[in-house]
């Protein structure tokens, strides 16, 4: 795991605080979770240089059982054996393939397709479930104050046509040799660019999981 230990330790904290939170019944357990919150709110402020008021905020809004989000993400390839990505917006347009948080009432596989379609203006059918990773052992940069699940799966194209939108400033296939060298990082890395082409190549690979 390549995440400095007091994020560790400060999303295992506030997750214990939200978990408590939700069902504890007694004023003095919920006072104590409400502490533990505060305490992991002050460690990631601390350690991540955002001002607490911000951590606070968001760990605030949090409910329920904690458990790690879900991101999906698409791999699609053209006749040529080419990849779809597009530039991300909110990362300074760089590159990674479609994707995004899943979607409240659609499965996995909706949101990805979903993604895929509001992103390029492709729609396509999706095949094959290739990965389901862990972010934070995956290398990502920069880490995030939850955790969170990557479930990347291969679509087949189906028709529509390019357009970018309010998240993408542009669209294109590359090929494997071809692959951008400024990569949202956050959002997809080379090796698992490197996954796609050979779950693509390869109909018979298993789905990888860590």
């Amino acid at each position: 795991m390549s995440e400095p230990e007091w994020l560790v330790w400060a999303r295992e904290v506030q997750a214990i605080a939200q978990t408590g939170l939700t069902f504890a019944k007694d004023p003095f357990d919920r006072e104590r979770y409400e502490m533990l919150r505060t305490l992991a709110a002050k460690a990631m402020a601390h350690g991540s240089g955002t001002p607490i008021q911000q951590i606070e905020n968001l760990f605030a809004r949090q409910a329920g059982y904690a458990t790690p989000k879900l991101e999906v993400r698409t791999g699609v390839f053209d006749a040529h054996n080419r990849l779809l990505m597009v530039r991300e917006v909110l990362d300074q347009n760089r590159w990674t393939v479609p994707g995004g948080w899943a979607d409240v009432n659609l499965t996995a596989s909706e949101s990805a397709a979903k993604e895929v379609r509001e992103e390029t203006g492709y729609t396509v059918r999706i095949t094959r479930l290739a990965m389901v990773l862990d972010r934070a052992r995956q290398g990502h940069e920069p880490p995030e104050a939850f955790s969170i699940t990557k479930m990347f799966f291969l679509g087949e194209l189906t028709g529509g046509a390019p357009a970018t939108s309010i998240e993408t400033s542009e669209i294109g296939f590359f090929a494997r040799n071809e692959i951008p060298h400024d990569l949202s990082t956050g959002r997809i890395s080379r090796a698992q660019i490197d996954r796609l082409f050979a779950h693509h190549a390869e109909l018979g690979l298993m789905t990888e999981f860590d």
